[in-house]
């Protein structure tokens, strides 16, 4: 298994639509550390907007790389596929004990072809997700941009080969199951508890203060959750990562994404030339023939 670059390219246009969407996810989970004193939203009422706003950045991020050359029909088939894929397998850990199967499709993915692919991947996984096994909720939009971001990730990670990308892999899985849990309660904690326990939310309350109650409230409640979880995604990359990893990247080259389109003039045979060419108006004969 041998480093290489990206199989989907992303550009300028892509790069810019990929910080929007995550400068838009961090204020959606970092809000209540900014909120003030008479805050009154509620989730059911900022989950629809965080929704509606990250599907028109997904598309947003697609249609960049669409317009870069970095997708093309033959990557947005592999994209659908991966996005079934990962719904299907979803539900055989559905978070028992924190054991989550999804995250190593993401990982490798993302590694295998480029942050844009892997962000776009965990959108419409967790959506597609979401329908079949019934999960529409408030928590689904800050699921699909926490799974955004760990595909994004991966696609990020400094180049290595052999061993070292595998472990390096098996690393930021590791790392990636804690983050997914942190910004997953995040979402939900300021609802959660009232506000007579001393883990939480303070509306109008310093970011140190509130940020300190919360660390002890994922501590408390999640910890163990996000251990399982890394703990299978570790285990999945260490053991299929690097084959799984190797047969996306040589589906990419067959598929040849990066491929450049060239057009060549037509060579005219010179005893057809006339039948072709007949009826042509004379300005465009005379252009046709100059090649």
């Amino acid at each position: 298994m041998s480093s290489s670059l990206a199989a989907v390219k992303i550009g300028p246009r892509t790069i810019t639509a990929l910080a929007l969407a995550s400068a838009f996810g961090v204020v959606a989970f970092a809000w209540p550390f900014f909120a003030s004193r008479g805050s009154t939203v509620g989730a059911s009422g900022i989950a629809p907007v965080v929704f509606g706003a990250l599907l028109l950045l997904v598309l947003g991020v697609v249609l960049a790389e669409l317009s870069e050359g970095g997708l093309d029909a033959k990557a947005l088939a592999l994209l659908g596929v991966l996005s079934a894929l990962g719904a299907a397998v979803r539900p055989l850990g559905a978070g028992t004990a924190g054991v989550e199967t999804i995250f190593f499709l993401l990982v490798i993915s993302g590694r295998a072809l480029g942050p844009g692919f892997g962000f776009s991947l965990g959108c419409t996984t967790l959506f597609a997700s979401a329908l079949i096994t019934g999960g529409v909720g408030p928590w689904m939009p800050y699921q699909m941009f926490a799974c955004a971001w760990i595909g994004l990730g991966a696609g990020l990670l400094p180049k290595a080969g052999g061993r070292r990308e595998l472990a390096l892999l098996v690393g930021y899985g590791a790392a990636a199951a804690f983050v997914y849990g942190f910004l997953l309660n995040l979402s939900f904690w300021p609802f959660t508890l009232g506000a007579r326990t001393h883990l939480s939310f303070v509306p109008g309350g310093s970011v140190v203060a509130n940020l300190h109650r919360y660390l002890l409230f994922d501590a408390t409640t999640s910890l163990g959750w996000d251990t399982g979880r890394a703990i299978t995604n570790a285990l999945l990359i260490a053991v299929a990562g690097g084959a799984v990893l190797g047969a996306l990247r040589r589906a990419a080259r067959r598929a040849s994404f990066d491929a450049p389109v060239e057009f060549e003039p037509a060579e005219l045979d010179p005893e057809l030339e006339p039948a072709c060419l007949s009826g042509l108006p004379d300005r465009l004969l005379t252009r046709v023939r100059r090649g």
